[in-house]
């Protein structure tokens, strides 16, 4: 699933090829986006931002109407050149929207859908969100709040939670525990202050870093790095490296299943190493 970061960069990089720009045509899978098509057609009306909240992308038209999308597992943007061929399949395509320089194209998109602004305020989705990581507004008591309201969650699952904090994804989830030298499995009522916010300070520092350094595009292709190397091998502490030395004190880095949707967590037992109580 398209992490905090990825989201954040898409949306970068559409608003600077699509704001303040004329849609010249727009197509769409979902018939409930053509119905609205129809009756209040997207053609002719002005780009006038994309923006990122949490996982969610924000496409606004002139005429009070936004684009909301959310990639689930494996939806992606794209954007190319009116007469650059896609990467993808014509038979991926859930939306497209053209201007008279860029076409952006939804491929593999779950969720779609048209909204005025008042909708947009009201919307019981994006108003649950947590704080973003992300945004220039963030507020970490906010955070703490929530966390404290989850006290019987392991930390792991909490920072899966959108509705306590919006943005991590299961790759950042385990690399920042590591960082945080915290047992992904140990309860948040377990974990003090201190320990919350420097898991919350970690996370901002972790989805900022891949923001500012990875390429300003809309493909994740060059991968999250949260360890600093310059070796291309050696990108992420723990993710996907069950069964591998520890880069920090070579103990064998444990994977276990958990949660809903059977996500893989890592860590290192001996560099955070679970807590009684």
């Amino acid at each position: 699933m398209p992490e905090g970061d990825t989201i954040f960069r898409a949306a970068q990089t559409l608003h600077r090829a699509l704001a303040g720009s004329i849609v010249t045509r727009f197509e769409s899978v979902f018939p409930a986006l053509n119905r609205i098509d129809h009756d209040r057609p997207l053609a002719g009306r002005t780009i006038e931002s994309v923006s990122a909240r949490g996982k969610h992308l924000l496409m606004a038209f002139s005429g009070d109407l936004v684009l909301r999308t959310h990639m689930r597992m494996h939806g992606s943007w794209h954007i190319y050149r009116p007469d650059e061929r896609w990467q993808r399949s014509a038979h991926d395509m859930r939306i497209v929207v053209q201007t008279s320089s860029f076409v952006a194209v939804g491929f593999n998109v779950p969720i779609a859908e048209l909204l005025t602004g008042r909708d947009l305020s009201r919307h019981k989705e994006l108003q649950a969100l947590g704080q973003d990581l992300l945004a220039a507004s963030f507020d970490e008591d906010e955070v703490l709040r929530r966390l404290r309201s989850h006290d019987g969650d392991a930390i792991a699952d909490a920072l899966l939670n959108q509705r306590i904090v919006a943005g991590i994804g299961n790759v950042f989830k385990s690399e920042i525990l590591f960082i945080a030298r915290i047992h992904p499995f140990q309860t948040a009522g377990a974990l003090s202050d201190d320990d919350l916010r420097r898991i919350v300070g970690e996370s901002r520092r972790q989805l900022r870093a891949n923001v500012l350094t990875r390429s300003q595009t809309l493909s994740p292709a060059f991968g999250r790095r949260t360890t600093r190397s310059l070796d291309p091998g050696a990108k992420l502490w723990v993710y996907s490296r069950g069964g591998k030395p520890c880069r920090i004190c070579g103990t064998s880095i444990q994977a276990r299943k958990t949660g809903l949707d059977a996500r893989l967590t890592y860590w290192c037992p001996t560099c955070q190493p679970s807590r009684s109580g």
